[in-house]
Formats: structure tokens, sequence, C-alpha cells
């Protein structure tokens, strides 16, 4: 299995954090925000790894490189223009020759992949999308989901509150066949284009309750909250405080 890294925006929510690096390298416990989301895919056995570039590229092929200091191998790709999360991934189509994870890059997470990974297939699902209950669900994609975990309606930042519903988590699987929905070099996203389509196309799409800790880092409160939840222990990193490489090879 491989896996695409979302990690092109400017994070301007998050500034003045991010005026002089990209925000998935905003550091959490001394490590980048992208670091904890590799070691979270070394952990599973992803170890091919894509991550899509445009702001402040550098600093994240300096730090990462061709991966192997990790004990993955990673893809870059360069976005002169943003292209948005499903036009990131249209532009790996050619890498993309298999069921595939997407992480946004600004989202700290410790969720089980695995359960992800075989819930997808037991459903032979086109997408599946790890849910959680957000405290503002007007900054989420919405889903409305069956008690048998099939998503029957998507929406993307609702104007108000829709109870009931759980929100993407930006830790989604995908099925190659979902990027025919996507022209190349066009602007396209996941929450407000992809999903809403493979749903209204009556395409098997479920939502799973993600099993870990899951926070969006969009603002520096958010932000402040990450740092004092890794200090106090309510995150725990994939890293688990150690090097990549003493892991168990995959």
């Amino acid at each position: 299995m491989k896996a695409l890294i979302l990690a092109a925006g400017e994070g301007t929510r998050l500034r003045p954090l991010t005026l002089g690096r990209p925000k998935p390298m905003v550091p959490v416990g001394g490590r980048p925000i992208l670091e904890h989301l590799v070691g979270l895919l070394r952990k599973h056995c992803i170890t091919q790894i894509a991550i899509n570039l445009h702001y402040k590229p550098e600093q994240i092929i300096r730090h990462f490189g061709d991966g192997s200091r990790f004990g993955v191998r990673i893809e870059y790709s360069w976005e002169p223009q943003l292209l948005g999360t499903a036009g990131a991934a249209k532009q790996l189509a050619w890498y993309f020759d298999e069921p595939f994870v997407v992480l946004y890059g600004d989202v700290l997470t410790n969720v089980d992949l695995g359960h992800l990974a075989r819930q997808h297939a037991a459903h032979a699902a086109v997408a599946s999308l790890l849910l959680y209950e957000p405290d503002d669900q007007t900054r989420c994609g919405m889903a409305e989901v069956t008690p048998a975990g099939r998503v029957v309606a998507f929406v993307e930042k609702p104007a108000q509150a829709m109870p009931g519903r759980l929100a993407n988590s930006g830790v989604c699987m995908f099925e190659p066949l979902v990027l025919t929905f996507v022209r190349r070099g066009q602007v396209a996203d996941f929450g407000n284009d992809v999903i809403p389509a493979l749903v209204a196309r009556g395409l098997p799409v479920y939502g799973e309750l993600g099993r870990g800790y899951i926070l969006d880092i969009g603002s520096p409160e958010r932000y402040a909250d990450a740092q004092a939840d890794f200090a106090s222990g309510r995150f725990i990193s994939p890293l688990d405080g150690s090097d990549l490489l003493t892991r168990k090879a995959c």
C-alpha cells in the first residue's frame, strides 16, 4: 500500500508560526507534524509515500530527503500552483496503482490505519473515511452515515451544524478509481468535489470512527492544544520517542 501526505498549503490560519516554514513542519513535541505522520505510516508498514509540495518546499526536502533515514521511500510532487487535495492526488495517478491512504498534513493523529484498511476491504469500498465528533462542524467535511457505516451524504464545511453527523478526520483510503473523477491539472478537492460525487453516483463510500487521537492543527489555539496534549501524554506519537531505524523491518 502507498500513501499521500498533503503538505502543500500555506498555513495562513496558523500564522505567524508558518511565516518561515510549511505548516506540516511546525513542531509538536520537538518533531515536525510531518515526521509524526511519516512515523504513523512506517508503523503500519506503509513505506512508499508521496508528499506534495508548494510552500517553502526546500525545508521538507532537506529534512526528509529520500526518506531512507526514516525507513521509507519518498516521492515528491511539486505544484507551481495549488491543485487542491484531489488535484494533488491526480497529479500522482501514475504512482497510485493500488489502494492508497491520504493523510492531511495539518492533522496530528495516531489512529489505527490497519483497522481502516481492513474495513475498506471488507466493504469493497471505493473510499473510506476515518470520522470523529468535532467541536465545530462548520470547519469540517460532515458525513451522514447509516448504522452499517455507509456514507449517504457529505457536505464540506456546512453553514450550520448538522446534528448526528460526523466529521472527516483528514485520514482517508481510496481506490485508484476515484482519480477518474478529477481531470489532470484541474483544481479539485476531495471534500468539495470528489466524495460528494462518489456518494451521488451511489458508489460505496464508508465511514469509520477513528481509533486514537485526532486533532486538526488549524489555528494557534489548536497548536497550543497539541503541545499540551503531547506534554500530558494524551497524544502518544507513533514515533514513541524512538528512532524509526530501530523498529523491526516490515
